[in-house]
């Protein structure tokens, strides 16, 4: 293991370069003149992450198209409707932007319910209780549960 790590290191950097080892051979310290450099040696694991949001998304949409017969052309058209509404909604906020005083007032907006939102449903216990019924009545509303 020690060989493979100076063996990626480049060849200028291996002048002068002295490095302790443990009986292990793992390196313990490395150090080029009067300073001193620790390595570190990283193992990748074969273990992936199934947890990502967009592999759920992916795999949610795959699930659907395969258990949609009839409603594949509808799926294909929502699609290409949240392309087409995220291309407007991005060229609609970069026009905004170039325009002089709407940047500075949507900012203050933004800052001010940023603001009211922490104070109202983040800042107490019991307005955050609140907060999480009226988000779990909305997901229930949402997927008919």
């Amino acid at each position: 293991m020690a060989s493979l790590t100076a063996s990626l290191l480049p060849p200028l950097l291996l002048q002068d370069r002295k490095t302790i080892y443990r009986t292990s051979q793992k390196p313990l310290v490395s150090y080029a003149g009067g300073r001193q450099n620790y390595a570190v040696i990283v193992k990748a694991s074969g273990d992936s992450s199934e947890s990502s949001t967009a592999l759920s998304i992916v795999k949610s949409v795959q699930n659907v198209w395969d258990k949609s017969d009839e409603d594949k052309v509808g799926l294909i058209g929502l699609g290409f409707a949240a392309i087409v509404a995220l291309w407007t909604s991005t060229n609609v906020i970069s026009a905004a932007d170039k325009l002089p005083i709407i940047p500075v007032v949507l900012e203050i907006i933004g800052i001010l319910f940023s603001t009211w939102f922490v104070y109202r449903y983040l800042l107490f216990k019991p307005d955050r209780e609140e907060l999480h019924q009226i988000i779990n009545k909305t997901i229930s509303q949402i997927f008919g549960l």
